[in-house]
Formats: structure tokens, sequence, C-alpha cells
């Protein structure tokens, strides 16, 4: 056993490289299993980030099916997602670069589908009875977007000879998850129009497809403005299923004789927040049996939930799995192929038979597996915020088994929270947070009110409150583990990315509980956000903050750029220049408040990134310069061998600190 040497918390070797981010790192999207062949998406770090299609063969084999340079990846809603399609002999992928949809002819051969216009499609489905797909189409064309004032969804129908492009269903503000019935006499589909995001409330439409394939007597049976409907599937025997919420929990339904019947009531959430196209948290088995993905206080499970009767709503049994992050469920036969993730295991696509539970891994987006003794297991904590209420989150404790810190020293603390901010932090393993833990840093990942996983009334919380509820759960979390000395209260982070990058920028300009920041391509201004963003989030504010422009002073005093004469600590502000999302102009407001008031910050701007960075060198560089950061923010030395981050004003700021700090 190796010696255990003592070092201050922060300054620790860690057993995990700053490299091991992107080494043989690929980030794992969409499986699918067909016929014993599995199928998913890699986004690799060392091709810019670019996402490749890979078939995996019986034997083992994997083959790339997306040419070099080719970027199989939907911009629909800008967030993508259901950016390829498998049905039989047919693969089809979405093209990052031109919109267009190609078919795969062979290993790293694909020609066009559609045409070379303004389009974007996403979550395709293969009508084979009419040799065509049905998509969501997003038309950028100029004089369409001058004519709407902004760009416009609708279901389509794209023929596979000739590539041309009939509207089935418009009107509606977005769609997705056209799902045809096994048949082929019925399409289902979800639509929503703003103010709304899907979770606030989207209709199930149902139609009939007529000779000539156009959709007939299209009518709502589910959901509305305010009720929340997502991932409807056909039964085998075509049953339309589909989650929703009257319970206060995304549970599953179905539209059976005319009417609604529950089919699994659950205090659970079996689907997450429809922020990208095609997600999978159910499917059915060749008996009828349901296997579904159901998550509640921060963690999945698997379910297998049996056949029930007419308005009966089902029994369920869990699958003991050791993974506590599941996603992107796909069935072939008796066969299960997901995403997953453990506490101490990178994410993998796993293959599950059912009837054994047996597991194998057949990808893992590291080959890099730690040490257990080196992983830092999140604990799930609840600790009291504000209107006497619960949050929740995970806490990383220092973990590394090489080192320790003098007696009597805490750990400075890194608070951090998820995106979205309708979404949930992640508890399998994140090479990221270990970076921090192994070198001596505490970390606690917030599920402020309005994440999910907990049920509607807890997502419900920030409506009208971003930026009051999310800051006050991570100012609470912070101060209730400084009180039971787990952290030095006196050398606390918070760090967060796009919506937790706001979180972040707010609580440093409207809270004085943090001694540093970082954010990462974050909202700044909400005005401008309202103004110059995407369609999909155009009018997310209105449920987050309120109606524009009746309540635009809200905007107002709580945009921390227009409070950033507030901001008293140093502040490191990371920013890709391709960000549609959130626009460089963003970080750049923030950073010239900054240097008006000579507060401490450094501005990285890194070329070719976007919303979230995916290329090897943006990522390296992104997080070695918030490791400098710290340790020169909080007066200690990184083991690491990294280039020093220029932070303007740091010394000024000392020496400001020091003669506050002096006796009189």
């Amino acid at each position: 056993m190796s010696e255990v040497r003592v070092a201050s918390y922060g300054a620790w070797q860690s057993p995990f490289p700053i490299e091991r981010l992107t080494e043989q790192v690929v980030f794992l999207m969409e499986p699918l299993a067909a016929g014993g062949v599995r199928w998913w998406l890699e986004g690799r770090p060392e091709e810019g980030g670019r996402q490749v299609l890979v078939r995996r063969e019986r034997d083992g084999t994997l083959v790339r099916l997306t040419p070099e340079g080719f970027n199989a990846r939907s911009r629909v809603h800008e967030y993508g997602g259901g950016a390829w399609l498998l049905s039989g002999d047919l693969v089809v992928v979405a093209d990052f670069t031109t919109g267009r949809l190609q078919r795969v002819v062979e290993p790293g051969v694909v020609a066009p589908i559609t045409p070379e216009r303004a389009w974007r499609f996403a979550d395709a489905i293969h009508d084979v009875a009419r040799k065509r797909l049905i998509a969501v189409r997003e038309d950028h064309q100029a004089e369409v977007v001058a004519a709407h004032g902004e760009w416009v969804n609708e279901l389509v129908a794209i023929d596979l000879a000739s590539g041309d492009v009939v509207v089935l269903a418009s009107g509606a503000d977005f769609y997705a998850a056209p799902r045809l019935s096994p048949d082929g006499a019925t399409l289902a589909w979800l639509e929503w129009r703003h103010p709304n995001m899907p979770w606030d409330g989207t209709e199930l439409r149902l139609a009939g497809v007529g000779p000539d394939g156009s959709l007939l007597d299209p009518r709502t049976v589910a959901g509305s403005r305010t009720d929340w409907i997502s991932q409807p599937r056909w039964s085998p025997d075509g049953v339309l299923h589909f989650a929703a919420e009257p319970t206060g929990w995304m549970n599953l339904y179905r539209w059976a004789d005319g009417r609604v019947e529950p089919v699994a009531i659950i205090d659970a959430e079996l689907v997450g927040p429809d922020w990208q196209f095609g997600f999978s948290t159910y499917q059915f088995l060749p008996d009828g049996t349901i296997l579904a993905i159901a998550r509640r206080d921060g963690r999945n499970r698997l379910l297998r939930i049996a056949p029930a009767g007419s308005g009966t709503p089902a029994s369920f049994e869990t699958v003991d799995l050791p993974f506590t992050e599941m996603s992107a469920l796909s069935l072939d036969g008796w066969t299960a192929v997901f995403k997953a993730a453990a506490p101490d295991q990178p994410t993998v696509v796993a293959e599950l038979d059912v009837r054994t539970a047996a597991v194998a891994v057949l990808r893992r987006a590291s080959p890099h597996v730690p040490d257990p003794a080196d992983v830092s297991m999140p604990r799930h904590v609840e600790f009291p915020t504000t209107g006497g209420r619960t949050a929740h989150g995970n806490f990383y404790a220092p973990t590394n088994r090489s080192f320790r810190a003098p007696d009597g020293e805490l750990p400075p603390l890194i608070v951090t929270s998820h995106g979205g901010p309708t979404s949930a932090a992640f508890s399998g393993l994140q090479t990221g947070l270990q970076l921090f833990t192994s070198r001596g840093y505490a970390v606690l990942d917030v599920d402020y009110g309005g994440s999910t996983g907990y049920g509607q009334a807890y997502r419900k919380r920030l409506e009208g409150e971003w930026g009051i509820v999310d800051v006050d759960d991570c100012v609470a979390g912070a101060r209730w583990l400084a009180e039971r000395g787990l952290v030095d209260g006196d050398r606390k982070a918070i760090r967060g990315g796009s919506a937790s990058g706001f979180t972040t920028l707010a609580a440093l300009a409207f809270t004085d509980q943090f001694d540093a920041g970082t954010t990462l391509y974050g909202l700044g201004d909400l005005r401008k956000f309202v103004m110059d963003t995407h369609k999909f989030e155009s009018r997310y504010m209105e449920s987050l903050i309120g109606p524009w422009p009746a309540t635009q002073q809200r905007y107002r005093d709580r945009s921390p750029s227009l409070h950033a004469d507030r901001i008293a600590v140093p502040v490191l502000v990371e920013q890709g220049a391709e960000d549609r999302v959130v626009p460089p102009s963003e970080a750049e407001a923030i950073v010239d408040a900054l240097f008006e008031r000579r507060i401490p910050h450094a501005y990285l701007l890194l070329p070719g990134e976007d919303h979230g960075f995916r290329s090897r060198d943006g990522i390296i560089r992104s997080f070695s310069a918030e490791l400098s950061f710290y340790a020169q923010i909080f007066g200690f030395t990184p083991a690491d061998d990294i280039e020093p981050l220029e932070i303007q004003f740091l010394d000024e700021w000392r020496a400001g600190r020091a003669a506050e700090r002096a006796p009189a």
C-alpha cells in the first residue's frame, strides 16, 4: 500500500489527469437494437465533437457508417435529438451541416434524400407501405421567416424516391413524436404552441391516414395547453400508450375504446423533460409486459410493468441492476439495449437479457474505469431551504487514496447545478466532477426546486421564480454543508453552464455567499434572451419569469449583467464563439461590466464551440482554465502542470482584501 501524503485540499496530485476528459472518450447517444445487431451515435471530441453513427455486429465488430467529417446530428429546436432512423435495410441520418436527411448507402457512403434547402429535420419514422418518411421539419428559408417572424415547424412526409416534401400538419408552433400504428392506418403525434415548453402543456393528436397519405379527421385525444403529454408509443397489438401526470407524476396511460385509461400509477417519473427528440424510456416486451425507466429521488431504476385489465392499473417489479442512470431504451425481442451509468462507472451502452437479468457492456464512453478507492461516490442529500421547504442534491466529498489534508483543514466547496433549468442532476460517474474531488475539492450538485424526478409540484416551484428559487437552494445547500463542518465556509465557489450559468451569475450578483464563480455560456441579460434566442425557447421566460413585456421590470431585476456592480468576487467567463442559444454578446456584457469595476475576471472565448464544448481542445482548455482560476483565488498551487490563467485585476483585488482585513 502506498504511503498517504499530506497536502492542502485542492493541491492533491490526482489519479485523473485532465486529458481523461477526452482521451479515447466518446459521448454515447440514441442506441437501437434490431435483429441481433446494435447501433448508436458517438460524439467524438477527437473529431471536433462530430457525431458518428456506428454499428456493432453480432461478433462484436464495430463498423463506422457515416463518412469522415460527417456530423450525424439534428439541429431542430437547436438541441436536436432524433437524428437517425433504422427500418429494416433503411438507415437515414440527419446532416448537421446542411440540415438534409441522408441515406446510408454503405459504410462511409451517404446519399441525400431531401433537397438542398434551408430545412432541418428530426424524429423521422418510416412509413413502409407508402415508401416515405414522416418527420418534423423546421423551415429556415428567409422568405418563410420573414412572413411568420420566426422559422416554421411542421409535420411532413418525404418521398424516398424523389425527395419531395409534403406538409401533413401545420398551424401549431411545434411538433414532435410522429408515430404510426402497426397497421399503418393511424398516425399519432404531439404538438404545442407558444408560450409553452413541452412540459407546460402538449396535445396528443390522432388522425387516420388516407389512401393518398393525407391525414383524416385529426383530433386531440389527450393533453391540453396545461397538461403535459409525452412519448406516444403503440403497443404491438395497436393500442396507443403515452405518459401524462394527472396524479402529479409522469406515469403511463393508454387510449383505448375512445377513452384514457391508466396503465401504471407509480410515485416516480417514467419520462423526463422533452429537451430533445427521440427520448425512449419505456418499451413493450413480446408478452405485452412494459419495460420502463422510472426516476425518483435523483436515481433511476428499471421496472417490469405487467399487462393489466381494462381500466385497472398494472402491477410492477424492479429489475435489479448496477446502474443509477438509464435512458434511451430499445428492445430486440427479450433483449434490452440502453444507455446507463453508475456512480463509479462511466456511461455505457448496456445490453440486458430480460429473462435472466444478465447484463453485458457493449461500449464504454471511456475505456478508463477508475479504481473505486479514487472515486467520490455521490450521496443524495436533502437540506432545508427558504419557505420551510426541502431541496435536494448530490454531495461529493474530496476523495484520493494517496492524499489527506492537514489536520483541522476543511475543503473548498464547488456548488454546481444542472442546465435546463428543467432537468436533473446526474448521479453517474462524471469525470469532470471527479477531477475536482480527486484534487481535494468538495462538490455539491444541486437539484433545486424546478428539477425533474421529484414530481410535478417540485418542478413547478420554479414557475415565475427562476433566479430566486434556484439561487436560494444553491445558497442553502452550501450553508448547510458549512454548518455541518463538511466544507470550508470561507472558500465556496459556484459554477455552471447555460441555465446553471445564469444561476451562477445571479448567485454572485444577488447574494454574498460565494467567493468565486465560473459561468459557461450562461445568460446575463434576460431581456436579450427574450429578444435574441431560438424559437424553441423564445417564450420560455414567460413561465420562468413572467409575460413579456408586461413584467419587464422583473426581467431587469433578475438579470445579473444589469446588476454586475453588485458582483464583488472573481469570475471566470467561458463562452463558445458559435453559440446560437446564448450568443457571445451575453458573455461580453458581463466581462465589460466586471472590467469597468475592476473586479478580477478572465474571459475564455473558444473558437468553433457552440452551446456546450465538444472538441478535445475546447474541453481540455476549459477545465484547465477553471482549475487554474480556483487555485489562484483560493491560494494554493495545483499539482498539475497547466498554463496559469491570466486573471485581470487579481493582484489589485488581493491588496484591497488584505487592507480590509488588516487591524486598525
